[in-house]
């Protein structure tokens, strides 16, 4: 296993759950209590386990939902966040699904202390891998060759090691075909700060203003463990927020819907600003190279590296762990390993589709997209046009596709075209009011 960050740790678990000694190596120190890394440059932005995400990681990892919300992390419930899109606010007030928001260093920690204690699972730190060799038949099928160190044995490699992989490297070396990769990159970029904020003074479970093509602007704030929250201020292009504190407040303050300036001025700044700007969408086509070497794996930014703002990376990750130990448990025979990448590209299929969906309109000269690619966005807008004038339904089936719990062919449901045409037929109806961001204190 390469790599200890999250998709390495949730595949770590995987293996081991499949009944297989696992050896992950890790280049980095690695903290003993929840604290940034250099490891993890976007540690300092808010992170969240979507719904699909926390349900993956309880089967890998059981108990880990109890230790989460043990430590602090906070449950927040969809249908009571604050969300304007382009269309409107989202239906607010009415129960949906559920995430748990939490700092980056502790998601890790409690992860990473979780596997370390699984039967079979030694993590070594400090340990920088600088190669890749393929093993003799009468041996082990696969040679980690690392620095200041004897080359490590294994049968099964896992690439983990994120956006900074030199999986292009090694493929040369191994003289394999290379992997075709797609990239679309909207130039966004992050400032986060920490906030201490009174637990009675906000009613919104969180606040999410998404950027639009005219405003190229926006920002998130989720509350997080120790009775802080985390705000970001969001940006494309020539847009993206300022790294200095002065300017970050200023890029709030100045958006034109005011419910993070009201986020703010509930809150106690702690620390300075943290700033994200590695953001692009980038998949590596694993899945289509002919000649790909049996018993190496690719997962989690390796594979598929997501714009963060939209949370799904640590879920996508969580997935792909479930059918590693579900192809492990089987034995990886020839090909099997091949396979295992399609299954994966399968559950890249949604997430890619969201956020390269959302981000090509940032682009200056997008590429085109499929016919079926272009109904089906259509389609997803005109559910959020619903959704911000009251569509329960069209808001709550969304959100479950969105948080990869549904399958996308859930958004043809009969009960929203039906929602659709009557739309059609009588008018949306009101927009969604603006939901409350501070709470009213109650009247004596």
């Amino acid at each position: 296993m390469l790599g200890a960050s999250l998709a390495g740790a949730f595949a770590a678990a995987g293996a081991a759950g499949a009944g297989h000694r696992v050896t992950v190596l890790e280049r980095d120190t690695l903290p003993a209590e929840p604290r940034p890394r250099d490891g993890v440059p976007q540690g300092r932005q808010a992170h969240v386990l979507l719904a699909g995400g926390l349900r993956a990681a309880e089967r890998l990892l059981p108990g880990i939902t109890a230790d989460l919300r043990a430590a602090g992390a906070v449950d927040v419930d969809t249908g009571h966040l604050a969300w304007l899109s382009e269309p409107g606010w989202s239906p607010y007030g009415r129960p949906q699904l559920s995430f748990l928001s939490a700092t980056r260093p502790l998601l890790e920690h409690l992860v990473r202390s979780r596997v370390r204690a699984l039967a079979g699972v030694d993590l070594r730190e400090r340990t920088r891998v600088t190669g890749l060799r393929r093993g003799e038949p009468d041996g082990p099928r696969w040679w980690v060759d690392v620095a200041d160190g004897d080359p490590v044995p294994a049968d099964v490699v896992v690439d983990a090691t994120g956006r900074s992989s030199r999986l292009p490297l090694w493929l040369a070396e191994l003289g394999v075909t290379p992997v075709r990769v797609t990239e679309v990159d909207a130039r966004v970029g992050y400032s986060t700060r920490v906030l201490e904020v009174d637990p009675d003074a906000l009613e919104a479970a969180g606040v999410v203003v998404l950027q639009t093509p005219t405003t190229r602007r926006g920002g998130i704030a989720l509350p997080v463990e120790g009775g802080r929250w985390l705000v970001g201020a969001v940006g494309s292009g020539d847009h993206r927020p300022p790294r200095d504190t002065a300017g970050y407040t200023a890029f709030l303050t100045g958006l034109p819907e005011p419910a993070l300036r009201e986020v703010l001025a509930a809150g106690s700044p702690v620390g300075g600003v943290a700033v994200s700007r590695q953001t692009s969408n980038r998949r590596r086509h694993v899945e289509d190279v002919p000649d790909w070497p049996d018993g190496l794996v690719v997962v989690g930014d390796a594979l598929c590296a997501f714009n963060p703002v939209y949370g799904q990376g640590i879920t996508v990750a969580a997935q792909e762990a479930l059918l590693l130990r579900r192809a492990l448990a089987r034995e990886l025979r020839p090909g099997a390993t091949r396979r295992l990448q399609r299954r994966f590209a399968r559950v890249l299929a949604l997430p890619w589709g969201i956020a390269t969906g959302e981000d090509r309109r940032y682009v200056p000269t997008p590429e085109p997209v499929g016919r079926a690619d272009a109904v089906m966005g259509r389609w997803v807008t005109e559910l959020g046009r619903l959704g911000a004038h009251g569509d329960h339904l069209a808001a709550a089936t969304v959100s479950r596709v969105y948080h990869l719990v549904a399958s996308p062919w859930l958004l043809l449901r009969p009960g929203l075209l039906l929602h659709a045409l009557r739309a059609r037929l009588r008018g949306r109806g009101a927009p969604t009011p603006r939901p409350p961001i501070i709470r009213t204190p109650a009247r004596g």
